[in-house]
């Protein structure tokens, strides 16, 4: 009896070793978790032996964007022992039919999130590369281009493994078409900014760097274009974020375009300035803007001094003239350099710069006089009779 029951005991032992979990013996699942833990302790030798033979490789070459390449791909390549080491261990398992078709898919789906993962971290590099098209493509659309073949290695690594699972693409697209319609009349100013932001780019209006002046929205410092909005730094240091609609339907002013910039000076000086020291002050001032190296020439563009009208407290000389720099410190340095030397040569001229008065003027006009009161009372004086 007591040898029956072991007999039993171990059937019963060798009945759940041979069908285990789900029917698959568990002598296979413990060397196929042995076989992925080996996998999982090797990833570490397999990427340094890789890098290492892809290293040596990039060090031939001359450029650099090999070795950026090289450093965006690490991790994808680091995965590969994960997807090797299920691929090996669900090998290993005698699986049913069901559970075969799954771990099939599954090992199909790792090979596909790998190389989709691996094109997706392989785009920053790419854009670098784009960047040496900088005569033909602008910076931002270089970004847009880089962050457009991101989105679509993403779309089509989601679209692949959905494929692989059965599941049909063709019809999620068409709902999202519909869903899209929807979408779109809800959101429109959504979408009319990212339109307004292709403009944007397409047209070169700024790029990132570039001092921008918004009238009525924002001055400062463009630092990045996004597809919806723009982030731009104030000088304050203050970030604004303006919808590409505004930049696109607004006047843009780029000074960092600016080939010269201007000073533009209405001089008033006073009205006792004889005609020979006005045109003392306003040869003065000519003669300087024309031998000072810091002034755009008048070929080059409009400069000119001249004594422009008689105001209501100065005549007024006008100075219309451009720097050659347009660095903002620089040009201040070379406006302060200019009023220090109008104010020498309008005292060197021996007149004076007018300040904003008014003259009032009191007539009085005939029968208009005012009576005094006397302070004493008149006194009545006898008459003298003649002796």
């Amino acid at each position: 009896m007591e040898k029956d029951q072991i007999t039993a005991f171990f059937d019963l032992v060798k009945q759940v070793w041979t069908e285990g979990l789900y029917g698959i013996d568990i002598g296979r699942i413990i060397v196929a978790v042995f076989l992925f833990a080996l996998f999982l302790l090797a990833r570490n030798l397999f990427t340094r032996f890789v890098i290492g033979r892809l290293s040596r490789w990039a060090e031939r070459t001359e450029n650099k964007i090999d070795d950026a390449l090289l450093a965006t791909l690490e991790p994808p390549i680091r995965f590969v022992p994960i997807v090797l080491g299920v691929f090996f261990a669900s090998a290993l398992l005698d699986l049913d039919k069901q559970s075969e078709i799954f771990t099939s898919n599954l090992n199909r789906s790792l090979v596909a999130f790998t190389i989709f993962w691996a094109l997706y971290r392989a785009a920053d590099p790419v854009s670098t590369l784009l960047r040496r098209a900088d005569r033909f493509l602008t910076i931002s659309m270089i970004d847009w281009l880089a962050k457009a073949i991101k989105i679509a290695f993403a779309l089509l690594g989601a679209a692949t493994i959905l494929e692989i699972w059965g599941i049909q693409v063709g019809p999620i697209i068409a709902g999202l078409g519909l869903f899209g319609v929807a979408v779109a009349l809800g959101a429109q100013d959504l979408f009319k900014n990212l339109i307004a932001g292709l403009f944007v780019i397409g047209e070169g209006r700024f790029l990132p760097g570039d001092w921008i002046l918004v009238e009525g929205v924002v001055e400062g410092t463009v630092e990045h274009i996004g597809f919806r909005t723009t982030m731009i730094r104030r000088f304050d240091k203050a970030p604004v974020y303006v919808p590409n609609a505004k930049l696109s339907d607004n006047a843009v002013t780029n000074f960092s375009r600016m080939t010269f910039r201007r000073i533009k000076w209405v001089i008033g000086l006073e009205y006792r300035t004889t005609a020979e020291q006005l045109q003392q002050v306003r040869d003065g001032i000519e003669k300087y803007l024309q031998e000072n190296d810091a002034f755009a020439r008048p070929e080059e563009t409009a400069t000119f001094v001249r004594i422009d009208q008689f105001s209501s407290s100065s005549i007024d000389i006008l100075l219309y003239c451009f720097t050659k720099t347009t660095n903002w410190l620089e040009w201040l340095e070379v406006k302060e350099q200019l009023l220090l030397a109008i104010k020498r040569i309008v005292e060197d001229a021996g007149t004076g710069f007018a300040f904003p008065s008014r003259s009032l003027y009191i007539e009085a006009m005939p029968g208009d006089a005012l009576e005094v009161a006397p302070l004493h009372s008149p006194q009545t004086i006898p008459a003298q009779k003649d002796a």
